[in-house]
């Protein structure tokens, strides 16, 4: 069973905020404000937050809950399973994965006044990270936070090389790569469908900025995406069609090829 939380925004370190803020605005049309040390940079469903640090790693994943009763059923089961809270005030508290990212859950807020958008729609729906340790950091996320694994990939030895974990009924909220370093490795944003992501591939193009993979169809998910990469090697996606899953789903599993993260064949290979 879900959790019932849906991915609400993310804060990376990078080693020029004011450069990545920038890319961002051109690519993904976000707009920066200055909060303290850090730039938030924010669009109608997606929101990023840039803080000076080790390049190319996320500090902070946060998670909203759609109802208040979840969010506390949750707290309580986290508490439960003996994870340590970082930081616990009402409507909000936070944990710390085994590779030192903060993992925040958040009570369900009031909607956003409606916030015009030249672009085509697309929300803040999943990301990545990348790990040596990638089965104990999945154990970590199941275990102890709850997150349900919706497919996993195995090599030809049977060992993991990539999870797809989700919080809600879509697909995967995060995926988890066997990778030789900890690292970020993108996040994604959900449109409203092809002719949408079509319109997100020209507006790239307009704006010069090529695509790094795709377009394509990756495996787990069936989902359609592009990517780009930013100035400190992160990966950004626009995905359309993401599967949603019922509850009685099974746990799939992929063999390790480039099929598998892209039916139409070219791959990027975390390990």
């Amino acid at each position: 069973m879900e959790i019932g939380a849906s991915l609400a925004g993310i804060e990376l370190l990078v080693g020029n905020p004011e450069a990545a803020a920038s890319f961002y605005r051109t690519t993904f049309g976000l707009v920066p404000e200055k909060e303290g040390h850090a730039l938030a940079c924010s669009a109608p469903g997606r929101a990023l937050r840039f803080s000076k640090g080790p390049s190319g790693q996320l500090r902070r994943a946060s998670f909203r809950f759609a109802s208040d009763k979840s969010f506390s059923a949750h707290r309580t089961a986290v508490i439960e399973r003996e994870v340590a809270l970082l930081e616990d005030e009402p409507g909000a508290f936070t944990v710390m994965d085994p590779e030192g990212r903060q993992i925040q859950f958040l009570a369900p807020a009031p909607p956003a006044a409606p916030r015009s958008d030249a672009l085509p729609p697309a929300r803040l729906q999943h990301f990545g990270v990348r790990s040596p340790a990638a089965v104990e950091l999945v154990d970590f996320y199941v275990g102890k936070l709850g997150f349900v694994l919706s497919d996993r990939v195995i090599d030809k030895n049977g060992d993991l090389t990539a999870a797809f974990l989700r919080t809600d009924a879509e697909h995967h909220s995060m995926a988890i790569f066997r990778a030789p370093q900890v690292r970020f490795d993108h996040f994604s944003c959900e449109t409203a469908g092809w002719t949408e992501l079509r319109e997100w591939a020209d507006h790239m193009a307009s704006v010069g900025v090529d695509l790094a993979w795709g377009v394509g169809r990756h495996g787990p998910g069936n989902d359609t995406f592009l990517m780009v990469q930013d100035p400190e090697g992160n990966l950004a996606e626009v995905s359309s069609d993401l599967e949603v899953c019922g509850p009685e789903r099974p746990t799939g599993v992929w063999e390790h090829r480039p099929q598998t993260l892209n039916q139409w064949g070219v791959a990027i290979m975390r390990s």
